[in-house]
């Protein structure tokens, strides 16, 4: 199964998340193909913009798909997520030991990144449901829940924690403090679909018992030495902004694919350049033989013919290698990284970025981009710009199940396109415009200057493949919409 969401990350950027959701454990080949078409007016080309500046733009991540559970199950306190912290913990506390103590931190980031993904599941449910009834129980079972799930935590590090490492403690305490401001979040989150209700008597109770949680996890924050927000103390509220944001990155880290890239192909690409340099050698040195024997060794015409041959030797060499790397170009990517969890390869994948016409462009995806009769003539007077982004991912199936402890399900693949660059060239974002009122007078009217980036993801796994058409209103002061277009 294949999910995608898509949202405006912030005035410069954009931001789509792939799910590939595995269905076994054999090898799983994930494939995304991204074209984005540019105006011409935009300026954007192979000579004004190179694959550096591409790559500086674009922020892709791969990251395991963490793992589901329900948060009432969790609040059971017999969950695989509850039972694996508890049986981490008392590991490290029998027998103290470097493995140990890191498998302890993998459950304890495993645990919170488990409790957020269900708290925000939960509160999704509350927030979109209409019957006040179920609303008002929801909300009270969400708070039974939270609890449970808390002091489960809470309990499995407190009971051993006279024997834990100094720096497990720590690991303990950050989990702690991650899940406790998610459920402040969730539990505003709450609040304020539940101000929105006209009969606040229905849903009273529900109101009472979140607000209270709300303030216990505050309280509880403030007793454990942890930052809360300020409403006169603006240097706190920063380093809060900036703690949450360091322990998210911290709780998910074990679910993000380390990847260190290398150029794909370098191999290929050093031997095919050396064919190229012994093909100029070659024809350097039959000029050199021919006009040898018929001129003698020392003549004007051999010299004249050794500077030319020379000459020609290095445009030939220079040739050949732009005609391969053009051949390779299609057969190998930019980049190229191992996958690894918990240190072992379990995969492996490839970026690659080009420039390509339209005449290369599959016939499926010019029929999404539907040019209209207008943006036709316009593509006449200046051809729209296309990049080609392609991504290739393949995971082990084998040596996923040997370190997968919870079962993931698959894999998110997080493309972050920051559209900088693109704006540079854009014209003042407001324009005036001229209409005559019913008296006579005229009326100047302001509206923004909006230049579209279409933009096509092909994403393929197994026997599927999926396309989806966006599209992107921007104007100077940056991206005013994203529409997905049918």
């Amino acid at each position: 199964m294949i999910d995608i969401k898509t949202k405006i990350h912030d005035r410069f950027s954009v931001e789509f998340k792939v799910g590939f959701v595995t269905e076994d454990r054999c090898d799983n080949e994930f494939a995304i193909n991204t074209w984005i078409f540019l105006p011409d007016s935009l300026d954007i080309n192979p000579s004004t913009y190179g694959k550096e500046d591409f790559y500086r733009d674009v922020k892709s991540n791969v990251r395991f798909i963490t793992p589901v559970f329900d948060l009432h199950d969790i609040a059971s306190g017999e969950a695989v997520p509850v039972a694996h912290l508890r049986a981490s913990l008392q590991r490290l506390a029998a027998e103290p030991s470097h493995e140990a103590e890191a498998d302890c931190e993998y459950h304890i980031k495993m645990y919170g990144a488990i409790v957020k993904s269900a708290l925000r599941e939960a509160v999704n449910c509350i927030v979109a449901c209409d019957d006040l009834q179920m609303l008002d129980a929801l909300c009270v079972s969400f708070v039974t829940d939270v609890r449970r799930t808390l002091c489960a935590y809470r309990e499995a590090g407190a009971a051993v924690e006279d024997v834990l490492p100094e720096s497990v403690r720590h690991y303990c305490a950050f989990g702690d403090e991650y899940m406790s401001y998610c459920v402040s979040g969730g539990g505003f989150r709450i609040l304020e679909r539940l101000e929105r209700v006209r009969r606040q008597d229905v849903v009273r109770a529900a109101r009472t018992a979140v607000t209270r949680l709300v303030r216990e996890e505050s309280d509880y924050k403030q007793r454990s030495g942890y930052p809360v927000v300020s409403s006169d103390d603006p240097a706190r509220n920063r380093w809060l902004v900036y703690r949450q944001s360091i322990l998210k990155k911290y709780i998910s880290s074990d679910l993000y694919i380390r990847l260190v890239k290398k150029e794909d192909g370098r191999t290929v690409r050093q031997l095919y350049a050396s064919i190229a340099a012994g093909l100029a050698m070659v024809f350097a040195t039959i000029v050199a033989f021919a006009f040898q024997k018929r001129f003698g060794n020392f003549s004007g015409p051999l010299f004249v013919a050794l500077v030319i041959s020379y000459m020609l030797k290095d445009r030939i060499k220079e040739l050949m290698r732009y005609f391969f790397a053009y051949r390779l170009r299609h057969r190998y990517f930019d980049h190229k990284a191992v996958i690894h969890m918990k240190e072992q390869p379990i995969g492996w994948l490839k970026e690659g970025m080009d420039f390509i016409s339209e005449a290369k462009t599959p016939v499926e995806v010019m029929e999404l981009r539907g040019r209209t009769p207008l943006a036709e003539v316009e593509n006449r007077l200046s051809d729209e710009k296309i990049i080609l982004f392609r991504k290739l991912v393949h995971i082990d199936g084998a040596e996923l199940a040997r370190y997968d402890t919870y079962r993931l399900a698959g894999i998110n693949d997080i493309l972050r396109i920051h559209i900088g660059r693109f704006m540079q060239k854009m014209d003042d974002p407001q324009v005036t415009l001229k209409r005559l009122r019913d008296d006579g007078t005229t009326e100047t009217v302001h509206t923004d200057k909006i230049y579209y980036i279409n933009i096509i993801m092909q994403f393929g796994y197994g026997d599927k493949v999926l396309y989806r058409r966006f599209r992107l209103e921007v104007t100077r002061e940056g991206i005013q919409e994203i529409r997905e277009m049918n």
